[in-house]
């Protein structure tokens, strides 16, 4: 049984306790055990994060402090594994670029209205193998990407595939991203849905 530490807050909009809740629902079931937190000072437990399989994080924007996000990124150095979806993994702690190097990405821009487009996985990684494109109605996020990422799935943007799913690595720690995910709806379809779970399983020590 591994153990998955599930880090939520900042901005509501983005519904952190409900989005988290809806996975923590989901891993339970399959037997691991779930520890769930609203402070980031989660980041300085090492304790914790040492027993810890896989984090996931849900905080949009933000401030954390340099020992937070350093006791974070030595967690996943270490091999925990670091997934999540949308602002609440690729929006967070703006001004700190030793965050985003964890992430491998960071938000840049999103139409102003929502935006219906076509999500359309590449390659045969596990996280997207087997699935086919689908169409969200939702923000559409334009990205800031490290080169080192290995991207599963893209949208076109004005004639260009900007990265929508992608995975990388930190240390011994795997990392899984997915830009989708505003709203609740965003993680009920199918297809995502079914990503973000292998995305999770796939990045767990």
């Amino acid at each position: 049984m591994s153990v998955v530490v599930a880090v939520r807050g900042g901005w509501e909009g983005h519904r952190p306790v409900e989005a988290t809740d809806r996975y923590v629902a989901k891993l339970r079931e399959q037997g691991h055990e779930v520890v769930t937190s609203e402070t980031l000072d989660t980041y300085l437990d090492a304790e914790l994060l040492r027993r810890a399989d896989l984090i996931v994080h849900c905080w949009t924007m933000g401030t954390a402090t340099a020992e937070q996000i350093a006791g974070l990124a030595a967690a996943v150095r270490a091999g925990t594994g670091l997934g999540g979806w949308h602002g609440g993994l690729i929006d967070s702690f703006r001004a700190s670029p030793d965050y985003q190097r964890i992430t491998g990405g960071q938000f840049v821009h999103h139409p102003a209205e929502f935006v219906t487009y076509d999500v359309t996985p590449i390659g045969s990684h596990p996280v997207v193998a087997g699935i086919g494109p689908f169409t969200v109605h939702t923000e559409r996020y334009q990205v800031h990407v490290d080169p080192a990422i290995e991207v599963h799935a893209v949208t076109a943007v004005d004639g260009h595939a900007v990265p929508v799913v992608w995975t990388t690595r930190f240390g011994a720690g795997r990392v899984f991203v997915t830009t989708v995910g505003h709203e609740l709806k965003d993680l009920e379809v199918p297809e995502h849905d079914e990503i973000i779970m292998r995305g999770l399983s796939w990045a767990s020590r």
